[in-house]
């Protein structure tokens, strides 16, 4: 009992710091999927072809690629308020710019601003949560960041198909924007330093690299789909191989560099981590896949709306945010292996489960399947974020928070050339065997699901090798104050 009562927790001006960029993160990542649901829209007041249209959701993708790596670099050199500043500042320009976009080419362009701003928040915050939140509290904290990279995807297309409903597609960004400039000035009066800055000279080399790499593998994925319909822009292969190319060059370049590294790829010599990241890129890999292959079935084989098609998949979101939160309670008192195992049976069993929807299933059987995928993501993702980052030194908090948000984004972008890949070549080679074009459609979904579940098995191996390695170090007393706090670097 004494004990309990002397554990360090999080003072309030802290927690307030951290709520609000649990916000910030979750209004800005939610527009990676909310403008999914408008492309048809866009279609027609631009007069573009859906290859075309498909850029104001690549483009995001790509440019979250090319600059995550390097936050790890700003949030060793730069203090946590002015990155913060940066990234809000960049988001609500991009917001507005969007917004006001009179042809598709500035829409893009405001969409890329954005994403630099969306790129910088994760990171961010993962780093902020480290530094401030005792080892024995991460875990529900976690759980709350889970809400953030699970929920805030999967709602998106919801939020847009109801914002469609009754206004046009510019609403996505009007509705952004005073949130956002909200954000912008609260967090420019109530957050405060709480890392160590050090000063780190910027390799050029390794920033090309990175962005040859990250966006060369980003691109290849998505455009992987599109070749397997003859819509490619550049065969798949190209940019794929330069990104391999390109990332092996960078790691041998970050190793070389040593502690002046871009992104110090030696966080992937601790095992907890690497095994952690694995389980944590096949959960989103079936996540994204399942994204983009349930609203085509819902759509396009029972023939609902775009807003009907958002209701259906949120209380699979809904449920995923209140998991977070028990989930992250559960791992702090047994740690990831007792919940990241049942967590990838559920994953499995659900993924499994949706290889038998057909043009007749119910509404109901197809919300219980996608209820129960999101359960088991919530076993997974906060567990396995927890103790991936948990396991790494103070000093590789920042790298480490970098690497996990750029692997979640190759991740979501293989998750869906895999799902959008099998399903399109499955249907293509059944409307050439001369079958009706929905049934043809029917077994590309039925197989897509079925390369998911297979993937989501590999996971389920996997998770009784995760282990749950306790922090051997608390923040310091400092990080505990949501007060300037009395270091080397000024805040500004």
């Amino acid at each position: 009992m004494t004990q309990k009562t002397t554990e360090p927790t999080v003072p309030a001006g802290a927690s307030r710091v951290i709520w609000l960029l649990v916000v910030a993160a979750f209004v800005v990542i939610l527009n990676e999927t909310v403008m999914s649901v408008a492309l048809p829209e866009l279609m027609g007041e631009f007069a573009i072809s859906a290859s075309i249209a498909q850029w104001i959701t690549t483009a995001f993708m790509l440019t979250m690629a090319v600059v995550i790596p390097i936050t790890g670099f700003l949030l060793t050199r730069l203090p946590l308020r002015t990155v913060f500043l940066i990234a809000m500042a960049s988001f609500l320009l991009g917001t507005l710019v969007a917004g006001l976009a009179p042809t598709f080419l500035v829409l893009v362009l405001g969409r890329v601003i954005q994403a630099v701003g969306t790129a910088i928040m994760m990171p961010l915050l993962f780093t902020t949560v480290l530094n401030v939140v005792p080892a024995h509290r991460r875990g529900r904290t976690m759980g709350v960041i889970s809400i953030v990279i699970a929920v805030a995807p999967a709602t998106g297309p919801t939020i847009g198909g109801v914002i469609l409903d009754a206004l046009n597609w510019r609403w996505m960004f009007w509705i952004m924007l005073p949130i956002a400039a909200l954000a912008l000035i609260l967090g420019a009066t109530m957050i405060r330093n709480v890392t160590e800055t050090r000063r780190l000279p910027l390799d050029v080399l390794s920033v090309v690299l990175s962005a040859l790499g990250f966006a060369g593998l980003v691109f290849g994925l998505s455009s992987i789909g599109s070749a397997a319909e003859g819509n490619a822009l550049i065969a798949p292969w190209i940019p794929l191989g330069i990104g391999i190319v390109a990332l092996a060059v960078f790691t041998w370049r970050q190793l070389s560099l040593r502690d002046h590294a871009l992104l110090d790829v030696r966080v992937f010599k601790t095992p907890t981590f690497t095994l952690s990241l694995a389980m944590m890129a096949i959960g989103m890999m079936g996540m994204f896949g399942t994204l983009i292959v349930l609203p085509i079935y819902l759509q396009q084989i029972l023939g609902l709306s775009a807003k009907d098609t958002g209701l259906m998949l949120l209380p699979g979101g809904l449920l995923m945010g209140v998991m977070g939160l028990i989930v992250g309670r559960l791992f702090d008192r047994f740690g990831a292996r007792p919940l990241v195992v049942p967590g990838s049976a559920v994953l499995a069993v659900a993924l499994w489960g949706m290889t038998t929807l057909s043009a007749e299933s119910s509404q109901g059987t197809i919300i219980a399947w996608h209820m129960l995928l999101n359960a088991g993501l919530s076993f997974m993702f906060s567990p396995l974020m927890t103790a991936a980052l948990g396991s790494l030194p103070r000093r590789l908090y920042s790298h480490g928070s970098a690497i996990l948000s750029t692997i979640q984004q190759v991740a979501g972008a293989a998750g869906t050339a895999v799902f959008i890949t099998v399903m399109t070549t499955a249907t293509l080679a059944g409307a050439q065997s001369g079958a009706e074009p929905m049934g043809a459609l029917m077994t590309g979904i039925h197989n897509a699901m079925i390369w998911g579940a297979v993937i989501a098995l590999v996971a389920f191996a996997g998770s009784f090798f995760v282990k749950s390695v306790p922090a051997d170090e608390e923040p310091d007393a400092v990080a505990h104050s949501a007060a300037p706090a009395p270091e080397t670097t000024p805040v500004h």
